[in-house]
């Protein structure tokens, strides 16, 4: 009878052992839900708003693409001040920790892990980014975005990277809603292996179910 217990509970443990490794699977390598948080992507993605993020594109292509909406682990500093500014290398901050083994799964198992900021890919490596007279400039063009509020203005927002040569190795973001967010203009640009994943689909409200090109 013991013995019956014994394997019966052997073999829950396992069952739960490879749902917990099919999570994790899927999490690294297809995708993971997402809730938006704060008014930073407005009028794009509003809070509240559910999203599904891929990580197919990241794990396939080394780089998101310009304009892509991304999820990163957010910088442990948000807020470079121009004292300690580095403009000759624009990098946001993070203090690395070593986990131990069981912070590595329960990481790898959870879908709301570390705390991820969401924002648009607006320069990648070796781009010349500088914020003008209300607007963003990539390469001295001015850049075209439709999906910005009718109005909105792009300031420095009291940050000191407005212009900068975007590393290699990292992307520059900024939120759609230029005058809350919280972005490369204040922490810098974002080491690649930090992106989470692409945006690819709004699921909730299913009234805003809608694919995000």
């Amino acid at each position: 009878m013991n013995s019956d217990k014994g394997r019966e509970v052997f073999e829950w443990l396992v069952c739960i052992l490879i749902a917990l490794i099919v999570v994790a699977l899927i999490k690294s390598f297809v995708g993971f839900p997402t809730v938006v948080s704060g008014a930073s992507m407005d009028s794009t993605l509003k809070d509240g708003q559910r999203l599904w993020v891929s990580r197919i594109g990241i794990e396939i292509n080394k780089y998101p693409k310009k304009g892509d909406i991304i999820t990163f682990e957010a910088p442990t500093t948000t807020y470079i001040t121009k004292a300690s500014a580095n403009k000759d290398n624009p990098v946001a901050i993070y203090n690395e920790v070593n986990k131990g083994f069981f912070a590595n799964i329960s990481s790898a198992i959870s879908l709301f892990g570390e705390t991820s900021y969401i924002k648009r890919v607006i320069g990648l490596p070796n781009d010349h980014i500088e914020i003008k007279d209300g607007v963003v400039y990539v390469n001295d063009q001015k850049l075209d975005e439709p999906y910005l509020d009718s109005g909105t203005e792009t300031t420095s927002a009291d940050g000191c990277f407005t212009d900068i040569v975007v590393p290699d190795g990292y992307i520059y973001v900024l939120g759609d809603n230029r005058s809350v967010s919280g972005d490369s203009r204040r922490f810098g640009c974002i080491p690649i292996d930090k992106i989470e994943g692409r945006a690819v689909l709004r699921f909730w409200p299913l009234s805003k179910w809608k694919l995000i090109k």
